[in-house]
């Protein structure tokens, strides 16, 4: 698929919030955890469990979430397809950085062991 600048708009003022319980409601179905969505969420930006709520009770959108994130340096090791676009192709680095949230959320619900997620080296 072709990324395009409206795509890329919509993506940076989604509220992280709005979709926040899709998340947990992905993973949980599969049998995983909160605790595990939220391992995987700090891994890739370095918030904690306090830092995320208080994240989702200011309503940031995903290009504010992004720009206060630390993103993980060994996220560029996130690759494949999700949603209809290959990772590594995305120019717009915002909406890459929201597709390697996607990405390790599938990745956790479809139960991959934690330590293949996290890409730990």
């Amino acid at each position: 698929m072709k990324e395009t600048d409206k795509h890329n708009d919509r993506i940076a003022k989604m509220i992280f919030a709005s979709v926040y319980p899709h998340y947990v409601a992905k993973v949980e179905k599969k049998g995983r955890t909160v605790d595990e969505l939220h391992q995987v969420i700090e891994w890739l930006t370095g918030f904690n469990e306090k830092e995320l709520i208080k994240l989702m009770e200011e309503k940031v959108t995903f290009e504010t979430f992004f720009q206060r994130a630390n993103l993980n340096t060994n996220a560029p090791l996130i690759k494949g397809t999700i949603c209809g676009y290959r990772i590594e192709d995305i120019e717009n680095q915002l909406t890459k950085k929201a597709r390697y949230l996607d990405k390790l959320v599938d990745e956790l619900a479809k139960g991959k062991a934690m330590e293949k997620i996290l890409r730990n080296s």
